[in-house]
Order: C-alpha cells, then structure tokens, then sequence
C-alpha cells in the first residue's frame, strides 16, 4: 500500500529531561493526531538559570499519515 505523509513540526519542553521534552511533544500531538509514524529531532536547546539547567526544548518534526479514500 502507498502512503502519504504529512510533517509537522513540534517544540516539546520539560524540567526533566531532553527524552521527557520529545515524549511530552509526542503525548501532545497524539490527542488530535491519528498514524503518527516517526520523529525526527531538528533542535536541543535549554533554559538555563543560575548556571544549571532548569528546562530542556526539544524541536522535532513528526511525519504522519494522511487518510486514503
């Protein structure tokens, strides 16, 4: 079966971690989009505080499939 696949890009954040910043984005997307099939990560950049890493942001794009008729 041929697919097409449609790509969004996504900035998940977290206090925890770069993986809990991309599962967050991922969690998100999920709740209005269906066939999620992979990610990808573009970006990792922090906030910083006081010299210590206080929240990480992760930017990835997600490619899904569109419905067939």
């Amino acid at each position: 079966m041929n697919h097409t696949y449609k790509i969004i890009e996504l900035t998940g954040s977290s206090a925890i971690g770069s993986d809990d910043a991309i599962k967050n984005a991922i969690e998100s997307a999920a709740q209005s989009l269906h066939k999620l099939r992979w990610f990808q990560v573009v970006e990792t950049r922090g906030h910083l505080e006081a010299g210590v890493i206080a929240h990480w942001q992760v930017t990835i794009k997600v490619g899904f499939t569109l419905d067939q008729p």
